[in-house]
Parts: C-alpha cells; structure tokens; sequence
C-alpha cells in the first residue's frame, strides 16, 4: 500500500481501531457501524470516518464496515501483516521486563535481539532473546535489516545509544529513557515516559 502522510495523532487512533476490530473478531462480530467502532475506541465517529479516509472508502452506509476487511487494511498500513524485527538497548528492568512479555509477537512484533553493555544478562531467567554486546549493534542492524528499536537505558546514555541507531540505519524509536532524544527529521522517536504520566494521572485524582 502506498504510504499516506497522515497526522501522527491518526496513526495512534489506528492501533487503537485495530484493537477494537481485534476484539469484535474474536467475539466472531462480522461487522461494526461507525458509531460503535468509534465508542469503542473512546472518539467522535466524525474522527473516525475522517481517519479512515485517508486510505480510501470503507463500510456499507446501513451496514457498517467488514470487521475482517478492514482490520486487514489498518494492518497493512501499520505494518502488522508481516513479523516486524525489533531490537532492543538496555537490559535493566524495565528492558529484561520487555523482554519477557509475549504480546508484541501477537501485534506483529518480534524482539530478534537485545544489547547491552553487559551481555552476561544473557542468563536472565525467563528472557529468551540473545543479549549481545552494545558493540554488536551496528553490525546486526544492518545484517538483520532491523528498522525499529526500543531504548531503555539510562538517560545519560540515551543519546549516545540513538547516535548510534541512527547511523546504523533504524528509522523508528520507542523511548523508555527520561530524557528527549535528538534524532534527524526521517527518524521517528515516540517517548514513554512513565514519571510523566504518573503525575499526569495524579492531577485527576486529586
């Protein structure tokens, strides 16, 4: 599918459509009208319809959209369809946690390697993915054509860490470290900061 330069806001609504069409198939749902989908999703069904169509038109009007044809597109569009490789840099806790969670394989996802400046973690119970010296990095990204990485190690190190990324030819970045990471404008950097959306939730609960 040709790539559409759409908001990056959109593009986060698309994985949470896809979730939502994920879980209508499961319950063997064929089909879904716009004002549920977008219930679901927790957004206006004008911000749905104007999201989806930016990939051209879908649904029946009385009908609704096909439950399977569509999830099929959004995944196309964000690459589901096929096993993406993902590397990760940082094996602490956060990134040994990561590591043990199962569910990026089931989103088209799958962690072919870590890195760290201390490969004896390798030994860490329950991780199966190899954990390779930092220096092995750049070299495996490219034999492994690897595009995506998720950075969880200290801020000190963090831009240094996506320097190094980015040289080595990855064009997109989940960032775990608290810091903002500088990268060039054809990289794409998204941030979770988990500090940051504690205290976000802290303001409500007051």
């Amino acid at each position: 599918m040709h790539r559409v330069d759409i908001p990056r806001k959109s593009i986060y609504r698309l994985s949470i459509y896809q979730r939502c069409l994920q879980r209508l198939k499961e319950n063997d749902v064929d089909t879904v009208s716009s004002e549920a989908l977008a219930k679901a999703a927790g957004v206006k069904s004008t911000q749905l319809r104007k999201d989806l169509a930016y990939f051209g038109q879908f649904g029946t009007r009385g009908l609704g959209y096909n439950v399977d044809a569509l999830s099929r597109t959004i995944g196309d569009v964000l690459g589901q369809n096929k096993l993406q490789p993902v590397i990760l840099v940082g094996v602490g806790n956060l990134g040994s946690a990561l590591l043990r969670y199962g569910g990026f394989r089931k989103e088209g996802f799958e962690i072919v390697s870590a890195f760290d400046v201390d490969p004896s973690r390798a030994r860490l119970a329950g991780v199966q993915v190899p954990v390779r010296a930092i220096g092995e990095m750049s070299r495996f990204v490219n034999e492994a054509g690897v595009k995506m990485a998720i950075v969880a190690v200290p801020a000190a190190a963090a831009q240094t860490v996506a320097n190094q990324l980015v040289e080595a030819g990855i064009q997109g970045i989940l960032n775990f470290s608290p810091i903002v990471i500088e990268v060039p404008d054809n990289v794409v950097v998204n941030s979770v900061d988990l500090a940051v959306e504690l205290e976000n939730l802290s303001y409500f609960i007051r």
